[in-house]
């Protein structure tokens, strides 16, 4: 029984695992989205998350704190390139957005195999889905709906009588 295991060890030991999601995560960041299997999908979208959460500028206020963050996810990537993207173009981006930086969109099953493949993508970087969606607020309002509603007085009609025509 798997009672409380969390992790999806992808049929590969600790070191390989933690390797191949490094690179995953670091293609992702550089190419904003990448084929890969559903469970690799899902694996990489655990490990990416709190990694772009830390690279947001809220968590990097000063200067210690923003070199801090830098050195935890460089432990976690090796990759300096795909670090100063993440604190660079990414972190701008998802500034405003709460968490759910990632989209997993199922592709089919692959020929081969027959694995079903997915495709895992940064959600702010897709303009199709994008496109079309106003800007949202930033504030936050209760559930009481304690606003002020405006109403706008009925507007007179006016009616044209034309005596030439009849």
């Amino acid at each position: 029984m798997r009672h409380g295991k969390k992790v999806n060890h992808l049929g590969r030991q600790t070191s390989h695992r933690k390797a191949m999601l490094a690179n995953m995560a670091c293609s992702l960041i550089e190419h904003k989205r990448i084929n890969t299997t559903v469970a690799k999908a899902k694996a990489l979208k655990q490990f990416v998350e709190p990694l772009i959460t830390k690279s947001k500028a809220e968590n990097n206020q000063s200067a210690d704190k923003g070199t801090h963050n830098r050195r935890i996810v460089f432990k976690y990537l090796r990759d300096k390139y795909a670090v100063g993207e993440l604190f660079g173009a990414v972190s701008e981006k998802v500034g405003d957005r709460p968490g759910g930086y990632t989209r997993i969109i199922k592709l089919g099953n692959r020929l081969g195999d027959n694995a079903d493949m997915a495709m895992i993508e940064l959600v702010d970087f897709n303009e199709l889905y994008n496109a079309g969606k106003p800007k949202k607020k930033t504030t936050r309002r209760s559930r009481r709906g304690g606003g002020a509603k405006t109403e706008t007085p009925p507007v007179a009609v006016e009616t044209k009588t034309d005596d030439s025509e009849e």
